[in-house]
C-alpha cells in the first residue's frame, strides 16, 4: 500500500478469520522500527474450539530485541550511505533491562502455584535471542500461530520475527527471579534482564544468571525438536492434522540463496542476484491498475541461482509470478556466516528441513511430511539450507523478506504476485473505499469490481 503521509492517519479493518496465535506488528517504511514502532498482537480462538491446554491464569507478553542507541534516521542514513548498521548496544524486555540494584519494579508478577502463558516475540534487529526464566521451566504450546506438541525446554532461541507462547508454572519458592534475553552467534554477549515477582513473595532475584547453550547447533537441533499438534483443534473446528500437506504433489521449486556486495561502493544484499529496489507505485496497486508494464517485470529473477558470479548484482523491483492455488517448494540456501531469518507475508507455511550444506534434489527424502510446524518465519543456519511447503492460494502481492531490517532495507526481499486471473469475489475482495492511492495510479480511475 501507498505510505501514510507525514500528519495524517489511516485506520485498516481487517476480518481475523484462521490465524490464531502470536504475532508482532511493525512498519515496513524506512527504519521506524528501529525507533520503536512495534506491538505484540494476539489472536485468540473463538469460545466454541477448545485449545489443547488449561485456561492460564493470566496472558503476558514479552518483547524481546536488541536495541540501538542510535535513532532510526541515523540508522538509515549509514544504510544510505553504503555502510552497515553495525552492532546493536543492548537488549531490552518491554523497552526495559533490569538493572538488579534491588530497586526494579517486576514486569510481571505471579501467583504461587499458578500458571501463566508468555507470549515471547524478538522485535529486534540484528540478534537472534535465548530467552530463559530462572529457575524455570517453560512448556511450549504454539509458535507462530499454530499449537505445538508440548515439549519442556529450559530455554528457547527467538529468532528475528518469530513468536512463541509457553505456559510457566509458579511452582518456585515466593520470591523474585530473573527472565533473560542474550544474543546468540555474536562474539560478544549482550544480556537484558527483568523481574518476575511472586504475589506476596520476599527475597531479591539471585544475581546468577542462567547461562545460554553455545553454538547453533543447539538451535539447529531445537528447531528439529518443534512438532505440529495433530490433533489440537485449528481456528476452525477440526484437527490440524487433517491437512496432509505431505501427500501435495509439488507443482513449482524454487531455490533462492543470499548474497551481499557492493554496488557502486554502497553494500547492497540480493537473492538469485538481484536486489529490490521499491517503486514509486506500490506493486499491488500498479498490477491491480493493469499497468505494471510500467512499474516492473515479473520474474527478472529466476527459480534457479545464476551461475554466474555472487558478487554481480542487478538492482530492480523483484517480483515473481506464481499461478494461485500452486503447491511450491522454496528452498532458501544460506552461504555466508550468520544466520539468515525469512518471513513470508500473507501466508503460514510448513518448514520441512533445515540442514548444514547444500540442497539438492535427493534431500526430499529427510523432509519432515507429516509434521511440520505451519510458521510465518523460516531460519537458515551458516552454510547451511531449509525448506518450505506451501499452497499460494492467497491472491495478492505478497513480500518475502529477510527479517534482518537493515537487509531487507538493502534490497534482500521480493514480491511474489499471485494474480486473481478470473477477477472474482471467490479470491480476492475488490479494493477497499479508503485503499490510499499514490505513483502513477493516483489520477487514473479505479478499475471495474471483481464479480462472483
Amino acid at each position: 500500500m501507498c505510505p501514510i503521509p507525514p500528519g495524517t492517519n489511516y485506520t485498516y479493518q481487517f476480518q481475523v478469520k484462521d490465524q490464531i496465535g502470536s504475532y508482532m506488528y511493525y512498519p515496513t517504511t524506512a527504519m521506524h522500527r528501529a525507533g520503536g514502532a512495534f506491538g505484540g498482537l494476539r489472536v485468540n480462538s473463538r469460545l466454541l474450539i477448545p485449545v489443547p491446554y488449561a485456561d492460564p491464569e493470566d496472558d503476558y507478553t514479552v518483547l524481546i530485541g536488541d536495541w540501538y542507541t542510535k535513532s532510526h534516521t541515523q540508522l538509515k542514513k549509514l544504510l544510505d550511505s553504503g555502510r552497515t548498521m553495525a552492532r546493536p548496544e543492548g537488549v531490552l524486555i518491554n523497552g526495559k533491562s533490569s538493572k538488579g540494584d534491588g530497586k526494579d519494579e517486576p514486569l510481571f508478577v505471579m501467583k504461587p502455584g499458578k500458571t501463566y502463558k508468555y507470549r515471547i516475540c524478538n522485535v529486534g534487529l540484528k540478534n537472534s535471542l535465548n530467552f530463559r526464566i530462572q529457575g524455570h521451566s517453560m512448556t511450549l504450546v504454539e509458535m507462530e500461530g499454530s499449537h505445538t506438541v508440548q515439549n519442556t525446554y529450559d530455554s528457547i532461541d527467538v529468532h528475528l520475527g518469530q513468536c512463541f507462547s509457553v505456559l510457566v508454572t509458579a511452582d518456585k519458592d515466593p520470591k523474585d527471579y530473573y527472565m533473560v534475553a542474550s544474543t546468540r552467534f555474536t562474539k560478544s554477549v549482550l544480556t537484558g534482564k527483568g523481574i518476575i515477582r511472586y504475589e506476596n513473595g520476599k527475597g531479591p532475584a539471585a544475581p546468577e544468571l542462567p547461562k545460554a547453550p553455545v553454538g547453533w547447533a543447539w538451535s539447529l537441533n531445537q528447531f528439529r525438536s518443534f512438532r505440529w499438534n495433530l490433533t489440537a483443534s485449528a481456528a476452525r473446528p477440526n484437527p490440524q492434522g487433517s491437512y496432509h500437506y505431505g501427500k501435495i504433489n509439488i507443482t513449482r521449486t524454487i531455490k533462492l540463496v543470499n548474497s551481499a556486495s557492493k554496488v557502486d561502493g554502497k553494500l547492497r544484499y540480493a537473492i538469485n542476484g538481484i536486489s529490490h529496489v521499491d517503486a514509486e507505485t506500490p506493486l499491488k496497486l500498479a498490477d491491480y491498475y493493469k499497468v505494471y508494464d510500467k512499474v516492473f517485470k515479473f520474474d527478472t529473477m529466476k527459480d534457479t541461482p545464476p551461475a554466474t558470479a555472487a558478487d554481480k548484482i542487478t538492482m530492480v523491483p523483484n517480483v515473481v509470478n506464481i499461478t494461485i492455488k500452486d503447491f511450491v517448494e522454496i528452498i532458501f540456501e544460506n552461504p555466508e556466516k550468520s544466520l539468515q531469518t525469512w518471513h513470508l507475508d500473507g501466508y503460514s507455511f510448513f518448514s520441512v528441513a533445515s540442514e548444514p550444506g547444500t540442497w539438492t534434489p535427493e534431500k526430499r527424502s529427510n523432509y519432515n511430511l507429516l509434521d511440520a510446524v505451519s510458521r510465518y518465519t523460516v531460519q537458515v543456519f551458516p552454510k547451511s539450507w531449509a525448506a518450505i511447503l506451501l499452497t499460494f492460494d492467497n491472491a495478492g502481492m505478497w513480500n518475502v523478506r529477510s527479517e534482518q531490517p537493515e537487509r531487507r532495507y538493502l534490497g534482500q526481499q521480493f514480491y511474489v504476485g499471485v494474480e486473481n486471473i478470473a477477477r472474482s469475489l471467490r479470491n480476492e475482495y475488490n479494493m477497499p473505499d479508503n485503499a490510499l492511492v499514490c505513483g502513477i495510479v493516483k489520477d487514473m480511475p479505479k478499475p471495474a469490481p471483481y464479480s462472483m
